[in-house]
Formats: C-alpha cells, structure tokens, sequence
C-alpha cells in the first residue's frame, strides 16, 4: 500500500511539474527580433562595425560566401570592420519568417538580402543577394544575441534601369 500512495504521489508531483511550466510569449519575441532586425539594418547603414558587432554573442559565429568562418566577437569585429570600410558597400535584409522555441530561449530569423560591396577584381561595385538564418539566442540579460549568422547567395541581381532599384529574381 505505501509503495502504490508512494508512487501515486510522485506521479501527481511530476504532472504538478508539467502544470506549472510556463511557455514564452512567442509574439512578444517575434516582435523583438524583428526590431533587433531593424535596427541591425541601420547599423549597417551607418557603418557602425562595433554597433554591428554587438549584436553577436561572445561566442557567436559569422558565415559568409568566401570567407572563413568568424567565431567570437573580435573575429566578428573584425569581419564587420572590413565590410564597413568599403565606401560602395550597402547591405539591407529582411525576415520573411521568425520562429520562436515555445522556451523561449531559442528563436531564428530566416529571410533575403541586397549587398552591393566592391568587386575586388573590377574594383567596381557589384549587387548580389541572397538568403540568411540567424539564430538568436536570449542572454542572462533578457538581450537576445546572435549565435549563429549564415548567408547563402541566392539568384543573381537584376538592377531595373527604369527605376534603378535591384530586385531578386526568385
């Protein structure tokens, strides 16, 4: 009889456990990813290395076509330093879809980008696009950083010449 009250207890206490889980406001995140997205946008736009940089965890990492692997911040720092020094250079990005872990611990943006850099061989500026995923993972903080950053290039680059804005062939 006491190993049946026993164990009946503790399977009231694990269900107890479960009741008691709390599920994240995945909307509420979403939504943070994508103002973290935006204002990501403009730091690229200002060409702010260290602003760019800070969005990457201490033990984030940066894939990028062509490029070793960036892991941790001064590696990223210094990645983004490069990109920024280009006077050609413009990167804008958007998500097309967010997901978030119901944790609420774990999110990814996944969506396409435009980058017009400087082609080192004609040493003209050259648009290219693409698609990326980005995961975000939240701090100790409530700050959510990126731990991981992959961009893939996609189709190429069209430039409409009677409006003279690119636009991806997908």
């Amino acid at each position: 009889m006491r190993l049946i009250a026993a164990t009946a207890f503790a399977a009231l206490a694990l269900a107890g456990c479960d009741a008691t889980r709390t599920t994240a406001d995945t909307s509420a995140i979403e939504e943070q990813i994508k103002a973290n997205e935006a204002r990501w946008n403009q730091a690229y736009k200002a060409r702010d290395a260290d602003a760019l940089a800070a969005f990457y965890a201490e033990d984030g990492a940066l894939a990028t076509p062509g490029e070793p692997l960036a892991r941790g911040s001064e590696a990223i720092r210094k990645a983004t330093a490069g990109v920024a020094s280009d006077p050609a250079f413009k990167l804008t990005f958007s998500p097309n879809r967010i997901q978030v872990a119901q944790s609420g611990d774990l999110a990814y943006s996944r969506g396409r980008y435009t980058m017009t850099a400087t082609d080192p061989a004609t040493k003209q500026p050259n648009t290219t696009g693409g698609h990326y995923l980005t995961v975000w993972q939240k701090q100790s903080d409530g700050s959510w950083k990126v731990v991981e950053d992959m961009v893939t290039p996609g189709p190429p680059i069209i430039l409409d010449d009677q409006s003279s804005r690119a636009s991806a062939i997908l």
